[in-house]
């Protein structure tokens, strides 16, 4: 049964890195963007969740979430927050990180291959409690598709399909970020026709040192979510692939 499940982990880890060197490579292909419309939706979505639930993790409000046509979102938030320049940095740091966090955590889920199903319904749930704050139309068509689409799977599909779905999902979410590296390593952005700071700028003015430091911590950051997500659920697979390997060829 052990062997069985390394196998099977084997294989998901083997399609998780192709999927996600296919996705890199349709980035780069002309329209690929729009082959991959929906994850770039989804992963504005964690940005912006990710700025709106850190505010409130830090005792300010969460006031309203945007989500636009062009792939781009907005995260409203009022009132102190704890720490005061600390915590606004942090606020800041909480959009680039959350696709990353939430990618991290849904990769690490898999590890339990039963609790795939309650995962994908847990991830349609927040969708629609976003709702709450959710002020665009665009934002409630699109988080209600995703939605859709993931309760579909957790109803629907098969115990392979809902398996493979939980760190397929997270995988995306986390190389996403690396598809606007140019917001990342930039001191403003236009966002619903209005310019802002962007998130690295917005921690520079907060905590000092220059934009790009911080945006070269936050891309770290999240290879090293990636990285170490993948490697507790699917290190002890890899390890017994090797150790066989070595038996089975002595020097």
């Amino acid at each position: 049964m052990a062997a069985t499940g390394n196998g099977d982990r084997r294989q998901s880890l083997f399609l998780l890195l192709g999927a996600a060197i296919a996705t890199v490579t349709i980035w780069q292909i002309p329209f690929g963007h729009l082959l991959l419309y929906p994850f770039t939706i989804l992963s504005t979505w964690f940005h912006e969740m990710g700025h709106g639930l850190t505010a409130l993790l830090l005792g300010g409000n969460f006031e309203r979430l945007e989500l636009f046509a062009n792939g781009s979102g907005l995260a409203t938030h009022s009132g102190a927050v704890w720490g005061g320049r600390l915590g606004r940095a942090l606020v800041a740091a909480g959009g680039p990180l959350g696709p990353a966090i939430a990618g991290a955590i849904l990769i690490v889920m898999a590890r339990w291959r039963r609790a795939s199903r309650g995962t994908l319904a847990i991830l349609a749930g927040v969708l629609l409690l976003s709702l709450i704050w959710m002020r665009s139309l665009f934002g409630v068509l699109a988080v209600v598709a995703w939605a859709g689409a993931i309760a579909l799977v957790c109803l629907r599909g098969s115990r392979g399909a809902q398996a493979f779905a939980v760190p397929f999902l997270g995988v995306q979410a986390c190389i996403s970020t690396f598809n606007q590296l140019d917001y990342l390593f930039s001191q403003e952005a236009v966002i619903g026709g209005q310019r802002f700071l962007s998130d690295s700028g917005q921690i520079a003015r907060q905590l000092w040192l220059p934009f790009w430091f911080w945006g070269l911590c936050l891309g770290v950051l999240t290879l090293g979510l990636l990285a170490g997500s993948l490697w507790l659920t699917y290190g002890d697979s890899v390890q017994s692939l090797a150790a066989r390997s070595q038996r089975s060829n002595p020097r």
